[in-house]
């Protein structure tokens, strides 16, 4: 399928032109990159991040202990905000926008977004909800039916793309996972919101991901932009990329099939 890369030292002409049409027919494009955790503090320190100034998050994700719903390039997530709210996502990757139905590029809720990492890229479209506030933390404590927390269009979404006989309601709650989120929009990049996001796995790992949103017809000036800036403070982002979702639907994954023998 035309719509993924995996990360690698740098992209061919090839994936270079498949990234371009998939970034064309997008809605955004956002830009990522992972920082060694060796270099955690440094890059903090140096990009002058106050973590007391960032929001908590709190993340569940849904799927089966051996991952066939992801497996099946399908995200299922609901998220606590602090200050703000709840929200929940079904997120089909990859995907090429041109496949998908004039109905939903239509709705509220639906957008197609573009993720670009030094080596790599992937197309993702996710429609998105609101839960009414504190159901995720219900749901999940009193083991409520999950597909509570999705609307009826989320549902549909889900249903038409999952692996069949895998509902909602069949799915086990991975998580929580605790993320800190910061911000910064620095003068060199005109104030371009930069987001620092940290997740803090049960394990005591830790990753660190820079990111910024931008459109599609700007991606590429953005991404010098932002590079240029990361390298002048000293921030390195040449190393071996990570997938913050990945990381954690596969450490809860080995806690669940560990629960079930």
């Amino acid at each position: 399928m035309a719509s993924t890369s995996t990360p690698t030292a740098r992209l061919t002409d090839e994936e270079l032109g498949r990234m371009l049409a998939l970034i064309k027919d997008s809605d955004s494009v956002e830009l990522k990159a992972t920082v060694p955790e060796s270099e955690h503090r440094s890059a903090i320190a140096s990009l002058g991040i106050d973590p007391l100034e960032a929001q908590i998050r709190q993340v569940y994700f849904f799927d089966t202990p051996d991952l066939a719903v992801s497996g099946s390039g399908v995200v299922v997530r609901a998220r606590r905000i602090q200050g703000r709210g709840d929200d929940s996502v079904v997120k089909l990757r990859p995907v090429v926008p041109a496949d998908l139905s004039d109905d939903l590029r239509r709705s509220a809720g639906f957008f197609v977004e573009v993720d670009a990492m030094p080596g790599g890229f992937v197309c993702s479209a996710s429609l998105r909800g609101t839960p009414r506030k504190a159901e995720i933390r219900a749901t999940v404590a009193d083991g409520l039916p999950v597909r509570k927390l999705f609307s009826r269009e989320q549902r549909a979404f889900y249903a038409a793309h999952a692996p069949e006989g895998i509902g909602l309601d069949d799915l086990t709650v991975l998580g929580p996972i605790f993320i800190l989120k910061g911000r910064l929009t620095p003068e060199e990049l005109d104030r371009r919101r930069l987001v620092a996001e940290m997740w803090l796995y049960p394990d005591g790992s830790r990753l660190l991901e820079l990111s910024t949103k931008c459109l599609p017809a700007e991606a590429f000036q953005v991404a010098t932009e932002v590079r240029i800036f990361l390298s002048e403070h000293g921030v390195d982002i040449s190393g071996e990329q990570q997938t913050k979702t990945k990381k954690a639907l596969e450490y809860f994954s080995g806690t669940a099939r560990g629960q079930e023998g």
